[in-house]
């Protein structure tokens, strides 16, 4: 699988390739602050088939955690482009909503974090679900 996408102004442009790794939706707290209230949706690819190809993000990392991810999104329009985590070091999580044709995603193959999921967010009940990480 091939796929290319970017952020809202197109400063940030990138391709990956190679089958996902995973493909989730996350309603942790952390990630509720990234999407603005929803659950994030992303899509796990392998490393070693990404790049960028127009621009340069900004990352940014939570000091304050241990196993902190680095959080890497658009320095023009703030767009939250891909995540890099020490818990799949050979993936990179593209966020969903930046891929030229988020059709490409299907629909997640697992929830996790459900235990902080509120009250206005839906949970599909008809897939893999995690209270916390998968494997805690």
């Amino acid at each position: 699988m091939a796929v290319t996408g970017g952020c809202y102004c197109g400063a940030i442009r990138y391709e990956a390739g190679g089958e996902p790794i995973m493909k989730a939706s996350c309603y942790c707290r952390e990630c509720q602050y990234f999407t603005g209230g929803q659950a994030n949706t992303f899509m796990a690819m392998p490393i070693s088939e990404f790049r960028y190809t127009l621009g340069q993000p900004k990352g940014f990392r939570r000091a304050d955690l241990e196993r902190g991810n680095l959080r890497e999104f658009c320095p023009t329009c703030g767009t939250h482009v891909a995540t890099r985590s020490a818990s799949l070091p050979n993936a990179v999580i593209l966020k969903v909503g930046t891929l030229d044709d988020p059709s490409v995603f299907g629909q997640p193959q697992m929830t996790m974090q459900t235990a902080d999921a509120q009250c206005f967010q839906h949970v599909p009940e008809d897939i893999a679900s995690f209270e916390r990480f998968p494997g805690q």
